[in-house]
């Protein structure tokens, strides 16, 4: 485990440079919905998630594959990417549609989190939904360990920044300590403020609210459980697999 001096929390992804994280292991957290589309797909059988920055390398890596072989997914404001295969609503990600595919994957925030993290020792994606799942690796690192919140377009957002604080709070056992980092401390005061009642505070964001008319009714709910799956993302070479499958 980690050092508690050792975890640190950027609240969007104009908070750090890529050289920032070198050496560092980085979990990128996008809870509405990059986050836990990637966590729910790889679940449900999805064989390989490629994230990409925007449609232009989205089409040039599918362009060689069979299209038998891929889906291309994901948002932009929020919408799903017309000409994409699906949008960026973890509901749409089931086991018929996505089984043993290689998804494309392009969205507003979170994949360019994922990307800007790239100079990383390690990258996970996190969300509520794996949430033991990311802390089981956490806990087997020793090097320092940096929880990126995608944010939304350089913003803060509440959604993430409470998952980061519950991380944060089940690593220092509930306990407020001198040791953490200003950006940690933020992180669990606000999980210890707001974080009983997840659905209801995360259904109460700006971000949602966005989200509100655009996205299935049962989305925010199902971005607001806890530990649904036991999948760990993990990105090599650009890739992102389940390294618990």
């Amino acid at each position: 485990m980690p050092e508690l001096s050792y975890i640190d929390v950027y609240y969007s992804i104009h908070g750090f440079q890529e050289e920032d994280l070198r050496g560092k292991t980085a979990v990128v957290i996008d809870v509405l919905r990059a986050s836990s589309s990637i966590v729910t797909a790889l679940s449900r059988g999805a064989k390989r998630i490629i994230p990409v920055a925007d449609m232009e390398e989205a089409v040039k890596i599918a362009s060689p594959m069979d299209s038998r072989d891929y889906l291309l997914c994901g948002e932009k404001d929020g919408n799903k990417i017309e000409g994409y295969h699906l949008g960026n609503s973890p509901l749409e990600y089931v086991p018929d549609v996505i089984g043993n595919k290689t998804l494309i994957f392009n969205t507003t925030n979170g994949t360019k989190a994922i990307r800007k993290a790239s100079l990383a020792n390690q990258v996970y994606v996190g969300a509520f939904l794996n949430q033991q799942s990311i802390l089981n690796a956490i806990n087997e690192h020793d090097d320092e360990v940096v929880l990126i919140c995608s944010g939304w377009r350089g913003r803060l957002s509440l959604e993430d920044a409470l998952f980061a604080g519950s991380l944060v709070h089940h690593l220092s056992n509930g306990v407020m300590s001198d040791q953490l980092k200003d950006s940690a401390k933020i992180a669990f005061g606000l999980f210890e403020r707001f974080g009983q009642d997840l659905e209801k505070t995360i259904g109460e964001s700006d971000h949602a609210k966005r989200l509100a008319k655009l996205v299935p009714e049962g989305d925010i709910p199902f971005c607001c459980k806890v530990d649904e799956f036991d999948t760990l993302p993990a990105m090599k070479d650009g890739i992102l697999t389940d390294i618990n499958g």
